[in-house]
């Protein structure tokens, strides 16, 4: 619900009170002089003098809810007399119906001057005036406007009914929301979409189409990246160099390769993703040092190449007459450092590759 701004909890004066008779405004609304328009531009003066909603109410009768209803509708009013509506319009909201025109407020003043026009064509009450403006606001948020129906506020409901009754599968309830969509329908296109449910009721049930697998990234790990492969060990050094930088783009870390290249998609853990220049080389675990004998398996070494500044707690590629080699130091060394490994990534166990494709199997 749009509120209007409280006044202050007490009545005190406010430098624009000078050009405001509030007595005058008091005995308007306590006598209920004039109309529901001049009574919402009341509440609204005496608001910004300082009254309270409940101070007003004391002095009036009028109740805040009442008093934020018509001095919201009042304005609602107004833009509609700016867009110029029709004399019936003007005629039918100057003496009633302020409950109507605050559902309206949610509305832009053509949109709002359209509604007024069909909601007092079809003399619709309060209810109807809500059905149609949440159906005119949702009609705005569309980017085309959906088949058969037009952009007039009495297609927007119809179009609001053609959809949900489209869903419902109870025949009586989907008969009741046809005949609704059918009372709203402006355009005869329209008409002629609900009508075709009437045939589809008539022919039997219509089966409805079903969802879209929609699916979001929420784990920093489920967004992979792409990172160009230099080959397997054992390599050359100029083979290292070679590797062009992979630059990835967009919300799905899109990346474009001009020559044939080799990619690994690497889980998005924080490492992989500050790293600025990373390339992967294929090894297996005996060509690694400091490893202990025993099972060697293929493994998938990171190396950031922007890293080549010395750190004793650090791996680093280097170049030993040619080819690349995987060493530690324990001090600053003079050969030149080709690229810090980041991450050594073993490869998932599978129990069984084939049953690794049937994961009912597994859950079973």
């Amino acid at each position: 619900m749009t509120e209007i701004p409280p006044g202050t909890p007490e009545h005190h004066s406010q430098p624009d009170a000078e050009s405001i008779n509030a007595e005058d405004l008091i005995l308007l609304l306590r006598r209920k002089i004039s109309n529901w328009v001049e009574w919402g531009k009341a509440c609204q003066q005496l608001q910004k003098v300082g009254y309270s909603s409940q101070k007003i109410f004391e002095e009036t009768g009028f109740e805040p809810i009442q008093q934020n209803q018509v001095i919201v509708a009042s304005q609602v009013y107004t833009t509609l007399i700016n867009a110029g509506v029709s004399d019936a319009v003007r005629s039918r909201f100057e003496r009633t119906g302020s409950d109507s025109l605050y559902e309206l407020r949610i509305l832009t003043q053509n949109e709002r001057a359209a509604a007024a026009e069909y909601i007092v064509a079809r003399n619709l009450d309060s209810e109807g005036a809500r059905e149609v403006a949440k159906a005119v606001k949702e009609f705005s948020r569309r980017s085309t406007l959906p088949e058969g129906f037009s952009n007039h506020p009495g297609d927007a409901v119809a179009y609001e009914y053609w959809k949900v009754a489209r869903q419902q599968k109870e025949l009586q309830e989907r008969s009741r929301l046809i005949a609704r969509g059918l009372m709203f329908a402006h355009s005869q296109e329209a008409r002629q979409q609900i009508e075709k449910l009437l045939t589809e009721l008539a022919g039997g049930e219509r089966r409805p189409a079903p969802r879209l697998p929609f699916y979001r990234i929420e784990a920093d790990e489920q967004q992979p990246r792409l990172l160009p492969v230099a080959g397997k060990f054992p390599l050359k050094s100029d083979d290292l160099k070679k590797v062009p930088d992979l630059q990835s783009s967009g919300p799905f870390q899109l990346a474009q390769v001009s020559e044939p290249q080799t990619l690994v998609a690497i889980p998005g853990w924080q490492v992989i993703w500050k790293a600025q220049d990373p390339v992967g080389i294929l090894c297996n675990t005996s060509q690694l040092p400091n490893q202990q004998a025993g099972k060697s398996e293929e493994v998938m070494v990171i190396i950031d190449r922007e890293q080549r500044e010395w750190d004793g707690d650090s791996y680093f590629v280097v170049d030993q007459s040619g080819q690349l080699e995987i060493e530690w130091f324990q001090d600053a060394p003079e050969v030149k450092l080709l690229g810090r490994i980041i991450l050594v990534l073993r490869p998932k166990k599978w129990l069984d590759e084939n049953l690794s494709r049937d994961v009912w199997q597994i859950d079973e």
